[in-house]
C-alpha cells in the first residue's frame, strides 16, 4: 500500500510539472455565477452553449489555466477569453480570427484593453499574434495558461503552444474572467472551466531592449473631438495653454499607447497633441522613422512635415492599420533645441505612435538643481500668469488670468504677496479681463489685459485709473517698460501680417514691430538696449535692438511657449 501511494503521488507531481491538469468541473452558462452582457443561451452542435459576452462574478484569477470550447462558422468574428479584469474597459483579452485562419499569420490575437480601447493595432507580431488552423462547425478546445506577466495559448488539444505571450501589458495582477464574442451565429462557447495554479513553468522572458534613436520622453495633451481640431495647422496659443500636458514615457519598443493615459470621452474619433524636444549640436537633416494609429500630422518647429492616414481599411479592404516604423520623413533640424509635435487621431483599434531617429538625438539637459525652492503659496490663485516685484514697496504682484472654459470676462484680478510667500491680499485689484504681463512706472502698475487693453492702476490708490486701448490686438500677453516710460506689449496670437509688439507712449498705443521677423511674440525683457523676446510657437529666443529695431536670434529653445524671461548677473537668460 505504501508503494502504491508513493507511485500515485509521483505521478501527480509529474503531471503537474508537465503542465497537464485534471479537467475541472464545467461551469454551465445557465449558472447564476455568470453575468451576461448582450448574450444568450443556445443549443449548438449537440451542446448547451452561449453566444455573446459573459463574466464570472465570483472569481479573482491571477495565475492558472482557463479553458473553453469554441465553435465558429469561418465568418468574420472575434470570439475569445477575457481575464484579469479590473472593469469592462480595463482587462486582458485573447481572441481568434477564424476568417483569417490558414490565410494570415494573425488568426490568434492577444491584446490589452485600456480605457475601453482594444489595442490590437498597437500590439502585433511576435508575442501578440500567431497563425492557426481553426476548423469550422465543430467544437475546438482553447486553453490559456497564465503566470505572472506571461501567458501561452493552446489550440485543439495541441501539446505545443500556438501563441506565447512574454509580456502581458497590464502586468501581474488578479481579476475576474469570462468569454467575449458576438451574439450572432458566427461563434459559440461551451464547456467553460478554469483552475487557479501558481506552479506553471515558463521560460524567462526576453529582456526588453530600447533601440538606438528611440524617442522615449513625450508630453501628451487632453483629448479633443477630432472634428473640432484643425489638423493642418500647428496648435494655437489657447490650445497649448489649456492642453493639460501629461509627461509620459514610451514602452521599450518606443510605443506610446495613448489609451494607457487618456480616456476618450465618447466613442467618436478623438485627437491628442504629443510633443518632444530634441537637442541638435548643429544644423542637420535627420531621418525620422515612425508609426501611428490611426491618423497623424507631424510638425517640426511649428511647420507641418507629414500627414497620413493609417486607419483600419483606410487603404484597401484588407488593410489592418497595425503600427510599426513603416513611414519615414527627413527633418531639417536647426542647431539647438527642436520640437517634434504630433496630432494623433484614433477611431478604432488602438491609439498610439512611435518614433526613432537616425542619428540618435538626445533631450535637452535640464539643470533643475541650480534653483532651490524657498517657499510656495497655497493653491488660491486663479491661473496665475505673471509675477512682478515692486522694490519700492517690497511686495510681489501676481496677475490672475482667470479666463476661459466658461469663466466670465473681467473675472481676473491682481494679488499682493509678501516676500515670505504670504498672500497679503488675494483680490487687491479686480475687474480685469485676462490680466497677464505687468510693469511699473512711477506710481502706476501697467497690466496687459489679453482682450486688448492696457490697464493703468494707481498703486497707492489701489484702483484702476484708466484703460488704454490697443487697436488690432488679438491676445495681449507680456509687458515691459523702459526708462523713458514706453510700455512694450506682445500680441501672442499674431499672424505674419499682424502686429507682434506694440508700444504705448502717454496712453497712445501703436505698432512697434510686425512681420515675419518675430511672429507670435510672448515673453519680454529689456536688457542692454534691446528687447529680449520669446515666442509662442517657433521656440526662438530673439533680440530686437531698441534703436534700429533689427532682429537677431539668440538660441532655439524648442517650439512652444517661451515666457517669463530674466537675466542673471552673469548674463545667463
Amino acid at each position: 500500500m505504501r508503494n502504491r501511494i508513493a507511485v500515485m503521488t509521483l505521478l501527480a507531481i509529474t503531471a503537474t510539472s508537465m503542465g497537464t491538469y485534471a479537467e475541472d468541473a464545467v461551469i454551465p452558462f445557465d449558472s447564476d455565477r455568470w453575468r451576461f452582457k448582450d448574450a444568450e443561451l443556445v443549443s449548438h452542435l449537440g451542446r448547451a452553449g452561449l453566444r455573446g459576452t459573459a463574466f464570472l462574478k465570483d472569481v479573482e484569477f491571477g495565475n492558472g489555466v482557463i479553458e473553453v470550447d469554441v465553435a465558429v462558422t469561418g465568418a468574420r468574428s472575434y470570439p475569445g477569453i477575457i481575464f484579469r479584469m479590473q472593469s469592462e474597459d480595463d482587462h486582458e483579452r485573447f481572441y481568434v480570427r477564424p476568417h483569417r485562419a490558414g490565410l494570415y499569420p494573425d488568426a490568434l490575437q492577444y491584446t490589452p484593453v485600456f480605457n475601453g480601447v482594444a489595442c490590437w493595432q498597437l500590439y502585433h507580431g511576435k508575442g501578440f499574434t500567431g497563425p492557426a488552423v481553426i476548423p469550422t462547425d465543430q467544437w475546438v478546445p482553447l486553453r490559456m495558461e497564465v503566470h505572472g506577466t506571461q501567458a501561452r495559448v493552446f489550440i485543439n488539444n495541441s501539446t505545443l503552444p500556438a501563441l506565447t505571450i512574454p509580456d502581458l501589458k497590464h502586468g501581474d495582477r488578479k481579476g475576474p474572467i469570462g468569454v467575449m464574442g458576438p451574439r450572432n451565429m458566427s461563434a459559440c462557447f461551451s464547456n467553460f472551466r478554469y483552475r487557479v495554479a501558481d506552479d506553471l513553468q515558463f521560460d524567462e522572458p526576453p529582456t526588453a531592449i530600447t533601440p538606438p534613436g528611440t524617442l522615449s520622453e513625450w508630453q501628451i495633451s487632453r483629448p479633443y473631438p477630432a472634428n473640432r481640431v484643425d489638423r493642418t495647422s500647428y496648435p494655437g496659443f489657447f490650445q497649448i495653454f489649456y492642453a493639460d500636458w501629461l509627461p509620459v514615457t514610451a514602452e521599450p519598443s518606443g510605443l506610446v499607447n495613448i489609451s494607457r493615459f487618456i480616456k476618450r470621452p465618447d466613442p467618436e474619433a478623438h485627437c491628442v497633441l504629443a510633443r518632444t524636444v530634441v537637442d541638435s549640436g548643429r544644423d542637420q537633416e535627420v531621418k525620422l522613422s515612425f508609426g501611428y494609429s490611426d491618423d497623424v500630422t507631424i510638425f517640426l518647429n511649428t511647420k507641418p512635415v507629414f500627414s497620413g492616414n493609417s486607419g483600419y481599411r483606410s487603404r484597401d479592404a484588407s488593410f489592418l492599420g497595425v503600427i510599426g516604423l513603416h513611414d519615414t520623413v527627413y527633418l531639417p533640424l536647426r542647431k539647438g533645441l527642436n520640437e517634434i509635435c504630433l496630432m494623433v487621431t484614433d477611431s478604432f483599434g488602438g491609439w498610439g505612435f512611435m518614433g526613432q531617429t537616425d542619428p540618435t538625438l538626445h533631450p535637452p539637459v535640464k539643470r533643475h538643481g541650480v534653483l532651490t525652492k524657498v517657499w510656495e503659496t497655497p493653491s488660491k490663485f486663479k491661473i496665475p500668469e505673471s509675477a512682478l516685484y515692486d522694490p519700492e514697496r517690497d511686495i510681489l504682484y501676481v496677475s490672475n488670468f482667470n479666463k476661459g472654459r466658461g469663466i466670465s470676462d473681467h473675472a481676473g484680478f491682481i494679488s499682493k504677496v509678501t516676500l515670505d510667500g504670504r498672500i497679503e491680499e488675494l483680490e487687491w485689484i479686480t475687474d480685469l479681463d485676462g490680466p497677464c504681463g505687468m510693469g511699473i512706472h512711477k506710481n502706476s502698475l501697467f497690466v496687459a489685459e489679453s482682450s486688448g487693453h492696457v490697464a493703468e492702476i494707481g498703486i497707492d490708490a489701489g484702483r484702476i485709473l484708466k484703460r488704454h486701448p490697443v487697436p488690432g490686438a488679438r491676445f495681449l500677453n507680456d509687458l515691459v517698460i523702459d526708462d523713458a516710460g514706453i510700455v512694450y506689449i506682445t500680441n501672442s496670437t499674431a499672424g505674419p501680417a499682424d502686429t507682434d509688439i506694440y508700444a504705448c507712449r502717454e496712453g497712445r498705443c501703436t505698432t512697434w514691430k510686425d512681420g515675419d521677423a518675430v511672429q507670435r511674440a510672448n515673453g519680454l525683457f529689456i536688457h542692454e538696449d534691446a528687447l529680449i523676446v520669446g515666442s509662442t510657437g517657433t521656440g526662438l529666443l530673439k533680440r530686437i535692438n531698441l534703436g534700429n529695431r533689427s532682429v537677431s536670434t539668440i538660441t532655439s529653445l524648442g517650439a512652444g511657449i517661451i515666457d517669463g524671461i530674466r537675466v542673471d548677473p552673469d548674463g545667463n537668460y
